[in-house]
């Protein structure tokens, strides 16, 4: 399963996504804490996180996190039934295409506020 192949880029791409998913809430946590330097400090935060390299990534936060899930679920049916292994690489392929399509529903949404429009 680990050769360079399907299961390989399914574990980085798992262990990648998880990562950018913990920045992304430490750096939310952050954002709603900073409240307690005043309402200044808090809206000049918030108006940084509208510029445009914040929403495409929001973009790829939206693709990680879907990623990550269904990655999840199917590591789950790997784990927990006999026919899990044998499918894996089809289960992998088939969260691929899901990612790629919340990626692209979420930049369907984003791309007018991307470029200039609201």
């Amino acid at each position: 399963m680990y050769r360079g192949r399907e299961g390989q880029w399914a574990f980085l791409l798992h262990r990648l996504s998880g990562l950018a998913i913990l920045l992304y809430l430490m750096l939310h946590v952050f954002s709603i804490g900073s409240f307690i330097f005043g309402e200044r400090f808090y809206m000049a935060i918030h108006e940084t996180y509208d510029l445009w390299p914040f929403r495409i990534g929001l973009l790829f936060v939206t693709a990680g996190v879907v990623y990550h899930a269904f990655n999840g679920l199917r590591i789950i049916v790997m784990d927990f039934t006999g026919f899990g292994v044998a499918y894996q690489r089809q289960m992998w392929y088939g969260v691929m295409a899901i990612s790629l399509l919340a990626f692209v529903g979420a930049a369907w949404v984003v791309m007018p506020r991307i470029l200039g429009g609201y």
